[in-house]
């Protein structure tokens, strides 16, 4: 990433394209993001053998996840589920899954899809069950802030919701103060001229706490995202 960041700032590349959950809470001094492209979709997704569902899985079973967040929402879900870590790329993941290391795992919908491996039988999972994390399924176009010529050009596939949402889930992270790996979530919707968004977030040694929220104006996003992170944490 600093490398990338780096290249933005000396003129070596014009703009960068990153998955925008794996981009830090705060952005390096003299970059700034250009366009949130549509969004995909945002979910979590189930792919098991032998046709198990979300809804059939039973303690003792074996899931498999490397996320902190997933797993904690998961052990909500399903006391005594086992739970493995999960390495490799899709490929190496599906492999396993085809030998039988584990029952199912979990994998970001939009994942799937840019590795054109969404024909893969999966199940969506519901926000209710398995909440996404900060910007999942989104794509962030970042460039040097100063290059108004290159935000001319790039800023035309900015798409505005998607651009609040992100906004609202990446001010949540930023004021719990976690990365990409911390056990955080956060999903923001348009609903009519404001946003609603719902959020999770576990301290060390904790199951972790959702709370959820409406923003009647976006303009005061910032005290919105800091009054959810103040509730998390309680």
């Amino acid at each position: 990433m600093k490398e990338i960041e780096q290249a933005l700032l000396d003129g070596s590349i014009d703009f960068a394209a990153h998955s925008a959950k794996d981009l830090p809470a705060l952005l390096a001094d003299g970059l700034s993001i250009a366009a949130y492209p549509e969004r995909e979709d945002p979910r979590d997704a189930m792919v098991a053998r032998d046709g198990l569902t979300w809804s059939g899985l039973k303690a003792g079973m074996k899931v498999a996840t490397s996320s902190l967040r997933r797993q904690l929402m998961i052990e909500k879900a399903v006391p005594g589920i086992q739970l493995l870590p999960l390495r490799g790329n899709v490929d190496t993941r599906l492999r396993k899954l085809t030998e039988g290391e584990f029952d199912a795992m979990i994998i970001a919908v939009a994942g799937l899809k840019r590795l054109g491996r969404d024909n893969v039988r999966h199940e969506p999972l519901d926000p209710v069950v398995m909440l996404p994390a900060p910007a999942q399924g989104s794509l962030a176009l970042e460039i040097k802030e100063s290059r108004k010529d290159i935000q001319e050009i790039v800023g035309r596939l900015d798409h505005p919701a998607t651009r609040l949402c992100v906004e609202f889930e990446r001010g949540f992270l930023a004021q719990i103060g976690g990365g990409c790996g911390a056990p955080v979530a956060a999903f923001a919707q348009v609903k009519g001229a404001g946003v609603e968004m719902e959020c999770f977030f576990a301290v060390e040694g904790s199951k972790g706490k959702r709370v959820k929220g409406v923003c009647p104006d976006p303009g005061q996003r910032e005290a919105f995202v800091r009054d959810l992170a103040q509730q998390v944490r309680k």
